[in-house]
């Protein structure tokens, strides 16, 4: 099979060339969404290589999404909110929050760039497909062995903002970038 994980790694140099003066970044997840604690646990280790005081807001329901969105804006100098089903259940929320804190968010797929991010590095979907497409066919044809099949990753990533966004909190579009439709 593959995986969707967008690049953790390029997400947190994102974040330092987007925001090289910042210094504190707020980690926004569903606590009981296993893949969001990873991806958390993942980009932290990077931010905190590169000199970043990281901090998790955890939340369990979405009862909580606005709060803890609070805490992490009035904290953070930049909030990054993973891939998250739960957290895309509730961007409108955290749009709220970001409109009303000015605290920029680097989201952790297209979808959550395009309701409360900036910015995102994010796969593309009909790449990952073909990806797919291509291991079945070696799979059907006998050329492969589904056991010892390596899970394969998006071979094309693209960096995404979200200008209205962006000129609500004043934040450079940076160049070269897929622009979000309004």
């Amino acid at each position: 099979g593959t995986s969707d994980l967008a690049p953790l790694d390029a997400q947190a140099e994102l974040i330092q060339t987007m925001f090289p003066e910042a210094k504190k970044v707020g980690l926004l997840y569903c606590l009981s969404e296993v893949n969001s604690q990873y991806q958390v646990s993942t980009i932290r280790k990077h931010l905190e290589s590169m000199g970043y005081t990281c901090t998790d807001f955890g939340f369990t329901d979405t009862n909580d999404v606005f709060m803890v969105a609070q805490n992490a804006c009035q904290y953070s100098d930049v909030v990054f909110v993973p891939t998250d089903n739960t957290i895309a259940s509730c961007t409108e929320l955290i749009l709220n929050v970001v409109e009303m804190e000015k605290v920029p968010v680097i989201g952790g797929d297209r979808g959550i760039c395009a309701s409360c991010g900036v910015a995102t590095i994010c796969i593309d979907y009909y790449d990952l497909g073909y990806t797919t497409g291509l291991m079945a066919c070696d799979i059907l044809l006998g050329k492969a062995d589904i056991s010892q099949m390596p899970i394969a990753y998006s071979p094309v990533f693209h960096t995404v903002v979200n200008p209205v966004l962006c000129e609500l909190l004043n934040i450079p579009v940076p160049q070269d970038c897929e622009m979000l439709a309004d």
